[in-house]
């Protein structure tokens, strides 16, 4: 029988979420397994990948051949490195802690690129964040100069033509006087 470590597709269509299996070539994609190595999450940015490194590290010794996106995974965490320096101990070449500081070493390496890359990451979006944050402070500030100026045309407008009422009523109350005036000298 011969083992892959494979993907197994869950999720919802749309949203694929993965389990990092080992299983029997034979099998359907998302049939039997042997035994469950991880889980993969390509939703996320960077993807999220869970992976038991010495189960993975186990079934490599035991000849089971990785998919293309296995194997990528695999290297991702490290279990191939892991594999590689186990045979180095098998055949003399490193001791097991020698082995083990290596790992270590190339697995806070790749913590550190993964960090840096989240922080890139959420940086990027706090600083778009902030821009749009500032171009929608200047819309508004435009928006409130606008509606101010036309307040103030409005103002301005509406006020020579008060005065020209003010003005024409007291004319007609100045000439409403001198015509009764006229009347009653003519009627005497």
């Amino acid at each position: 029988m011969s083992v892959k470590i494979r993907l197994q597709r869950h999720g919802k269509k749309g949203k694929p979420f993965y389990w990092v299996v080992a299983a029997d070539a034979r099998s359907k994609r998302d049939g039997k397994y042997l035994e469950k190595i991880g889980t993969y999450n390509p939703n996320t940015n960077p993807a999220t990948i869970d992976l038991n490194l010495d189960s993975a590290v186990k079934w490599l010794h035991n000849g089971a051949q990785p998919t293309d996106t296995a194997r990528a995974i695999l290297s991702y965490k490290g279990a191939l490195l892991k594999h590689h320096l186990d045979g180095g101990i098998r055949k003399g070449a490193l001791t097991q802690e020698q082995a083990d500081a290596k790992l270590a070493a190339w697995i806070e390496a790749k913590s550190g690129k993964v960090d840096a890359k989240k922080d890139g990451l959420s940086k990027a979006q706090a600083d778009v964040k902030a821009k749009a944050f500032k171009a929608e402070q200047e819309v508004n500030a435009k928006r409130l100069a606008a509606a101010a100026q036309a307040e103030a045309d409005a103002i301005a407008a509406a006020t020579p033509a008060v005065e020209e009422e003010v003005t024409e009523v007291e004319a007609s109350t100045e000439e409403a006087p001198a015509a009764e005036e006229n009347n009653e000298t003519t009627e005497a």
